[in-house]
């Protein structure tokens, strides 16, 4: 699908050289010279909306008409130009290791001839583990509207009918576009976006990415066309100790300045568009592991009422920390679906970890696909020597083939480890498939991990693209106080790979305990297994309760020497810290994991309400757009506004899906699902490699241009009275005259109307 949305940028940036703006006027020098065989480079970086061409012959600017050689034809797939953009904003609100970005913009329609309507494709690039929570879109020129809403897939069965399926996709995994369907040429468009991201940790920072590089051909022709854009930074670090900014990739100026809190802007006019993404990192300076407890009531309108807690805690400096020692095993998928690149970066990430160990740590390879392979028969230390063997080892034997069987090799890895002790042992399972006994292999692992020594053994579990259970991954991990790291993407292997190895192989503090007074009833945490803490990664553990807390928790956990470590962290209210949005991905990731394990239809509807409340996606709720034309009148009930959380988080419109009787007052269209599945055994039983999940580009993606044979095929392609009329100016003046005649005469019967609601719908 990236693919084919590069191609037809392509081909609509070889449109829009069609466009005529006036004496002296031109487009970005880049857009004639780029060269078409870079079609990565037309991925979007930034929000942006393109104007959908399945016909060339409409078009031209809107307000400086020029004469243009009709082009018969369709595009096929339709050709998509990139929509001149005149303003853009974004909010960005940090707090803890999540980011939530709002970006407003206006673009203009500038490519469709006055009278002409074209869909607009809207796409939206998020950041690390990105979750789209809301929409905005007005259309001034039209006073048509539309608004985001979260609804479950009982409603969605019912509103489908009301307006397309598959009108909103992910064009990779962290790129998600929607259509708006016709949109008057020279219409101006305002969106607004929302979503969250993570920071990423590395070396003590937490560092921001936000995709928020424009390309050139955005830019509005004109020299008095004013281009002014904003970014207004907050950070929030939800704890007491000071912030140190490390980076800025844009040029921000402080406003204010807190212990914990932080506040930039930059607002200029400027010559072109940012072309830099929003970098941003910041540390939490300390010495040594220091951590707390933060309390919030829950929302208003909570469906659950129990107040809510967040535990934190951080490694302090890498310097004054002694880590474990590990043992470690690799279990490696090696079916056919693996062959090509995924095995191969694979192979250069297990490469880069085994250098990475201490000659102290040992280490084995298990290869596994029908059946397994060991490296060795028992744990081998990590000396040069060995390292060399496994490196000649891994060469002849990550050969491709077979199927899947994940249980076997889990259970040899089980028993290399049973006789750890003094360190960390760790299992590394990194598969791109899903098998039938994943709950099976859940429940035995439990009773590995419950019958283990003083250190249990970690599993760490890796998802190669969308064939593989992800929640089965996530749960495995959850079970084995270990770390989950996915990639839907081959060439993000190494890297997400040796991430997850740098975070699980760094624990400064195993075994970690909190102890919670008795008197508070019915407590969750989540995770229920809290995981160890490493340099890799702060520990943050959330829970909802009922009862008095008390002013100090006590947290025990065991250093890399086998000592005991005991620290009292602080208890304090925390009114200006939203974790309870902060907080919602993952809760709502943990209780689906327990969901797909127990087959709970009460945690699903669980998942379901927490999501139509946060505005969160989940694999239980669907997304659609409701549409509103200031010239009907909208029934109250639709417009409710709702203001649960923390005002410096902007907050999307909440509102209502309209019931039954009220359908006919708006229209719906319908986005679908944004959850990543439970996994595809069919595709795994078939061996199918990950990325083949997207749909392929239809043959012939180039424009294709058809001329029409006849009178009567064009006749064939139009099919109401309007799109008639249109039609005349293809056929001789005897036939215009007697069809034109025949239309204005069955105006009377309102059928002109009709066709035009109907021509507005398509």
């Amino acid at each position: 699908m990236a693919n084919e949305f590069s191609t037809s940028v392509t081909c609509g940036l070889m449109l829009s050289k069609r466009l005529y703006y006036g004496k002296g006027a031109s487009p970005a020098p880049a857009v004639m010279s780029r060269s078409l065989s870079s079609m990565e480079s037309y991925l979007p970086t930034a929000v942006m909306a393109y104007a959908v061409v399945p016909e060339p012959a409409v078009v031209d600017n809107p307000d400086v008409p020029s004469y243009q050689p009709y082009v018969h034809g369709r595009c096929d797939p339709p050709a998509l130009i990139p929509l001149h953009m005149h303003a853009v904003s974004m909010e960005v609100d940090c707090c803890m290791d999540t980011a939530f970005i709002t970006v407003r913009g206006a673009w203009r329609v500038h490519c469709i001839m006055a009278g002409r309507r074209c869909d607009c494709r809207i796409a939206i690039p998020m950041g690390e583990q990105g979750s789209l929570l809301g929409v905005e879109v007005d259309i001034s020129e039209t006073e048509r509207s539309y608004n985001s809403k979260w609804v479950t897939l009982a409603d969605s069965k019912d509103t489908e009918k009301f307006g397309k399926p598959g009108y909103g996709c992910f064009l990779t995994p962290h790129i998600y576009t929607f259509k708006i369907p016709q949109v008057d040429g020279g219409s101006n468009v305002s969106i607004k976006v929302s979503w969250s991201q993570k920071f990423s940790y590395r070396d003590g920072q937490f560092c921001l990415n936000v995709p928020f590089t424009f390309p050139e051909y955005v830019i509005p022709v004109g020299k008095k066309i004013p281009k002014r854009q904003k970014i207004l930074l907050n950070v929030n670090s939800g704890i007491g100790t000071e912030l140190l900014i490390k980076c800025t990739s844009h040029p921000l100026k402080e406003l204010s300045r807190e212990v914990r809190n932080l506040s930039f802007i930059y607002e200029a006019e400027v010559p072109v568009w940012s072309t830099s993404d929003l970098n941003f990192a910041y540390t939490v300076s300390s010495s040594g592991i220091f951590g707390g407890v933060l309390l919030q009531s829950s929302p208003l309108r909570d469906f659950d009422d129990r107040e809510m807690f967040c535990v934190y805690l951080f490694p302090g400096n890498k310097q004054k920390r002694k880590v474990f020692r590990k043992e470690v095993v690799f279990v490696i998928d090696i079916s056919e679906s693996m062959q090509g690149r995924p095995i191969e970066n694979v192979k250069n990430a297990l490469l880069a970890s085994l250098s990475k160990l201490n000659p102290q740590d040992s280490f084995n390879i298990i290869a596994f696909n029908s059946e397994i392979r060991l490296f060795s028969s028992t744990m081998v230390l990590a000396t040069h020597g060995s390292i060399l063997n496994a490196t000649q080892w891994l060469s002849s034997n990550l050969t491709t083939d077979g199927g899947t069987n994940i249980m076997l090799p889990l259970k040899q890895a089980m028993k290399l480890l049973s006789d750890a002790s003094e360190s960390i042992p760790l299992i590394f399972l990194i598969t791109d498939g899903s098998v039938e006994d994943e709950r099976e292999i859940c429940n035995v692992m439990k009773g590995y991990l419950t019958s283990g020594g003083s250190v249990s053994p970690r599993m760490c579990t890796f998802g190669i693209g969308l064939y593989c259970n992800h929640y089965f991954l996530q749960m495995l991990a959850q079970i084995g106080r270990g770390h989950y790291g996915y990639t839907y993407d081959a060439d993000n292997i190494e890297s997400r790979m040796e991430r997850l190895f740098t975070t699980a192989s760094s624990v400064v503090l195993a075994n970690i305990t909190m102890d919670m007074p008795e008197n508070l009833d019915s407590v969750e945490m989540f995770p229920s297994q809290i995981p160890d803490l490493s340099f890799g990664s702060p520990l943050i553990v959330s829970g909802t309760y009922k009862g008095d807390f008390p002013d100090i928790i006590k947290v025990k956990g065991m250093l890399a020497d086998m000592s005991t470590f005991v620290t009292d962290l602080k208890v304090q209210n925390a009114k200006d810290v939203p974790f309870d949005r902060i907080l919602t991905r993952r809760q709502i990731d943990i209780i689906t994991c327990h969901a797909w394990l127990s087959k709970s239809k009460e945690l699903e509807g669980k998942i379901a309400k927490i999501s139509l409340q946060t505005s969160f996606p989940s694999e239980y709720t669907c997304l659609i757009l409701l549409q509103t034309d200031s010239g009907k009148k909208v029934p109250e009930s639709i417009l409710v506004r709702e203001f649960q959380y923390a005002p410096w988080i902007q907050i999307f419109n909440k509102i209502s899906l309209p019931k039954k009787g009220e359908l006919n007052s708006q229209k719906i269209v319908f986005l679908g699902c944004l959850g990543v599945g439970f996994g595809n055994l069919t595709a795994t039983a078939k061996n199918i490699p990950p990325g083949a999940e997207e749909p392929k580009a239809p043959e012939g993606a180039e424009i294709l241009v058809k001329a029409a044979s006849n009178c009567c095929s064009m006749l064939l392609d139009r099919f109401c009275c309007m799109c008639f009329i249109q039609a005349c100016s293809s056929m001789n003046n005897q036939c215009s005259i007697v069809l034109t005649q025949l239309c204005t005469a069955l105006a009377c019967f309102e059928c002109v109307n009709c066709c035009y609601e109907l021509c507005a719908c398509v």
